[in-house]
């Protein structure tokens, strides 16, 4: 991992027909979807204002605002991923009632500025404010965890199968067993034990924390984009 200050960091291959897709990852927190698209091929750049990320962020990482450094920079990538924050539109915030910013409609216009290939992730309670989003959920990838997740994009992009929601499972910070193989991964007082288990049902062992397991998104998911992407521009997957 390469931690830069708002600066283009340097790791970024030079242009050539040979070289591997360049991807922005914007508001990146410790990398789940970063994994996914490192898998598929692409070089990886994140962008995060909080600065904890660099701890286990696995690429090189960029500590500032998503928004000015996709102005900045967004024209040197092949593709660029958002994952605005979410806590506004998070059922959780019913019961704690704070105001936080709402950052996909702007997230979105500076995108379109750009002009650049997009995917931008946020909840299914933000649901109403993406254009045709797809949804992604664990059993599609064979995961453990039922975990919806909505991907606007600016390029076609369809989803897998949806296995029925029929396998039980553990809640409140339980771990699963034979007769609850799933695991739900919301924040809260869990155990260490809680929080390896939920980071190896996500695919992001390298992530240590309770929250930035919580926060994360399955790699899983980024490949699937990642490889329909490339696909869409005539090249393979790595």
């Amino acid at each position: 991992m390469e931690v830069s200050s708002m600066t283009q960091p340097t790791p970024l291959r030079p242009a050539g027909p040979d070289r591997r897709p360049r991807v922005l990852d914007l508001y990146c927190h410790r990398g789940g979807m970063a994994m996914g698209f490192h898998q598929a091929g692409f070089d990886v750049v994140g962008v995060d204002q909080d600065s904890t990320c660099a701890e286990e962020y696995p690429f090189t990482f960029v500590h500032g605002d998503a928004i000015d450094y996709l102005r900045a920079h967004g024209h040197d990538y092949d593709l660029i991923h958002a994952s605005p924050p979410c806590q506004a539109d998070s059922p959780l915030n019913a019961y704690n009632k704070k105001t936080y910013p709402r950052l996909i409609g702007p997230t979105r216009i500076a995108l379109l500025e750009v002009g650049k290939p997009y995917v931008m992730e946020n909840v299914p309670a933000a649901g109403w404010q993406m254009r045709a989003p797809i949804t992604l959920c664990g059993p599609m990838f064979g995961l453990p965890l039922y975990r919806h997740r909505l991907f606007e994009t600016s390029f076609p992009l369809t989803a897998p199968a949806h296995p029925a929601h029929v396998a039980r499972c553990t809640r409140n910070g339980y771990l699963p067993t034979s007769e609850r193989p799933f695991m739900t991964i919301t924040g809260g007082r869990h155990s260490k034990a809680w929080q390896r288990a939920a980071a190896q049902a996500m695919g992001t062992p390298w992530i240590t924390t309770i929250r930035g397991v919580c926060e994360a998104i399955p790699p899983a998911y980024a490949h699937w984009i990642a490889t329909q992407f490339l696909a869409v521009q005539g090249r393979t997957a790595a």
